[in-house]
C-alpha cells in the first residue's frame, strides 16, 4: 500500500503558555478524523513565559510535534514563513495558537484540497472578540487593498489557510522580506477557494503581538508590497496642484494687469503654505516607504535566524 499523505500544521507562537496544551488537544482531535499522517510545527519567537517548556514537553510525548526557536523576535509573519520552509507535508495548514481560528475547520479545508484546490483559505463570517478599532482598521484596509492591489487578496481572511505542496514551494522561493502571506499566496496563484467560518474569541490569555499596530503594519505591507497606486496617486496629485497653481498665477497676472486688486491676506498665505507643506510631507512619506522597501530587499539579510530545532531527529 502507498504511504498516507502528510499534512503539516504550522503554528506561530509567542508567550502562549495558556494555549499550548489547548491547541495541541484540539488539533489532535481534529486531525485524528483524517486519513493522513500529520506533524505540528510550533514556530516560536523567544518567550518569557513557559511556552517553550510546554512545547518541548509535547515533543517528548509526541514525535509528531516539532519546534523552531529563533535567535530573537522576528515577528509572526517571519515565524510563519520559517514554519512553511520547515514543513514536509503534501499540504500545509497555518493556524494561530490563540484558537480564534478553530482547528475543527481543518477537515473541511482538507476536503476542498482533495477536490483539487491548491489554496483553501478560511474566510471570516463574524469576528468575535476583536476590538472596534481593530475591526475598523481591518475593514478599511481590506477595502483599500482590494481596489488598488495588483493581486487578488480576499477580504476577511488571515493566515489561516491550507496550501498545497507546490504553492508552499513557490511561496518560500520568493525573496521578499515582508512576509505578507496573503499577498504572497495571491501572487503565486493556482486554483483557490474559500471556506466560511465564525471567528472565536481567544481561548486564554491576552495577545502578545500588538494586534492594532500589527494590523496597520500588515495593511501597509499589503499596499506597498503589491501596488504602485500610491506613487501614481502622488503623480496625479502633483499634476492637479501644479495645474491649479498655474491657473491661479494666470488669474493673478490678468487681474494685476487690469488693475483689479487680488485679495491675498496673511491667513490665506499661511493656510496655503500649510496645505502644500502637508502634501509634500505626505508624498515624501509614501516615497520613503517604497525606497525603504527597496533598501531592505537590496541588503538581502536573512528573514529569520533559527537558534534551535527540536523534534526533527525523531520519526513520527
Amino acid at each position: 500500500m502507498a504511504p498516507r499523505r502528510l499534512l503539516s500544521v504550522v503554528i506561530p507562537a509567542y508567550n502562549e503558555q495558556e494555549n499550548i496544551r489547548r491547541v495541541y488537544d484540539r488539533l489532535t482531535l481534529a486531525l485524528g478524523e483524517l486519513d493522513l499522517e500529520w506533524e505540528l510545527i510550533f514556530s516560536v519567537d523567544p518567550c518569557t513565559d513557559r511556552t517553550e517548556e510546554l512545547i518541548l514537553t509535547l515533543c517528548e510525548e509526541d514525535p509528531r510535534v516539532k519546534m523552531l526557536r529563533f535567535s530573537r523576535r522576528f515577528g509572526q509573519p517571519m515565524a510563519t514563513i520559517a514554519g512553511l520552509e520547515a514543513a514536509a507535508g503534501d499540504a500545509v495548514v497555518v493556524v494561530d495558537c490563540d484558537l480564534q481560528d478553530p482547528p475543527e475547520l481543518i477537515p473541511e479545508l482538507v476536503a476542498r484540497w482533495r477536490e483539487g484546490y491548491d489554496v483553501v483559505y478560511a474566510q471570516r463570517r463574524t469576528r468575535a472578540g476583536e476590538t472596534i478599532p481593530k475591526r475598523v482598521v481591518s475593514a478599511v484596509g481590506y477595502r483599500v487593498i482590494r481596489h488598488i492591489a495588483d493581486v487578488e487578496i480576499p477580504p476577511n481572511t488571515g493566515d489561516f489557510r491550507l496550501m498545497s505542496r507546490r504553492v508552499v514551494d513557490n511561496v518560500v522561493s520568493l525573496k521578499e522580506g515582508h512576509g505578507f502571506l496573503r499577498g504572497l499566496v495571491g501572487l503565486v496563484g493556482f486554483r483557490q477557494t474559500s471556506v466560511l467560518y465564525d471567528r472565536d474569541p481567544r481561548a486564554g490569555g491576552n495577545s502578545k503581538y500588538n494586534r492594532f499596530l500589527g494590523s496597520l503594519v500588515i495593511g501597509l505591507n499589503g499596499i506597498v508590497g503589491f501596488s504602485r497606486y500610491p506613487l501614481q496617486l502622488i503623480s496625479l496629485l502633483g499634476m492637479v496642484l501644479s495645474g491649479l497653481a498655474f491657473t491661479l498665477a494666470i488669474v493673478y497676472g490678468a487681474l494685476k494687469l487690469g488693475g483689479v486688486p487680488f485679495p491675498v491676506g496673511d491667513a490665506t498665505i499661511v493656510i496655503a503654505m500649510s496645505f502644500f507643506s502637508g502634501i509634500q510631507l505626505l508624498s515624501l512619506g509614501v516615497i520613503g516607504e517604497y525606497v525603504g522597501r527597496i533598501y531592505d530587499e537590496s541588503r538581502n539579510r536573512p528573514k529569520y535566524i533559527i537558534e534551535s530545532r527540536h523534534g526533527w531527529d525523531k520519526r513520527g
